[in-house]
C-alpha cells in the first residue's frame, strides 16, 4: 500500500516537472516568435527625433536604426533623415546563447542636462549612453561617466 502511494507521488512529481518544462519551452518559443514580428531578423528597431544636428535645418528629424547583427550592436544615424550622411555607432558585442535574437531598444533623453537629447541603447536591461556633442554622438569619458552615475535624471 505504501509503495503504491509512493509510486503515485513520484508519477505526479514527474508529470508536474514535464508540464513545467513544456510550458517553459512554449513560452520561450512564443517570445521568440513575438520578437520576430516586432523586430524582425536581424533584430532591428528605429526612432526619430530632433537632436540639434545641422542636417535637421530642413525640418526633418534625425533617424536612428538599431541593429543586432550576429551579436554585434550597431546604430545607424541618418542626420535629418539624409541617407547620404549616414553615420555608424558601434555598440557592444553580445555574449551567450541566442543573443543574436536580443532586441536593441533606442531612446533619446538628455542625460547630462545640456539641453541636447543623448542616445540611449538598451540591451538586456543594460543602458549604454552616447552623449550628443558637437553635432555627433560619442561614448562618455571616464569623468563624464562618473558625473552621469552621480546625478539621477528625472
Amino acid at each position: 500500500m505504501v509503495f503504491g502511494a509512493f509510486a503515485y507521488l513520484v508519477t505526479f512529481v514527474l508529470a508536474a516537472l514535464a508540464i513545467y518544462v513544456l510550458v517553459g519551452a512554449a513560452v520561450d518559443w512564443g517570445q521568440v516568435r513575438l520578437d520576430d514580428i516586432r523586430y524582425g531578423r536581424p533584430r532591428t528597431t528605429h526612432i526619430e527625433g530632433y537632436v540639434g544636428h545641422p542636417n535637421e535645418v530642413i525640418g526633418r528629424p534625425t533617424r536612428f536604426i538599431g541593429l543586432n547583427l550576429d551579436r554585434q550592436v550597431v546604430v545607424l544615424e541618418l542626420p535629418g533623415g539624409d541617407p547620404t550622411q549616414t553615420r555608424s555607432l558601434p555598440g557592444p558585442y553580445l555574449f551567450g546563447a541566442d543573443e543574436d535574437l536580443t532586441p536593441v531598444l533606442l531612446s533619446l533623453r538628455d542625460m547630462d542636462r545640456d539641453d541636447l537629447p543623448d542616445l540611449i541603447i538598451n540591451v538586456r536591461n543594460e543602458q549604454i549612453v552616447y552623449l550628443n556633442r558637437d553635432g555627433s554622438f560619442r561614448l562618455p569619458t571616464g569623468e563624464e561617466q562618473h558625473l552621469l552615475e552621480q546625478e539621477p535624471v528625472p
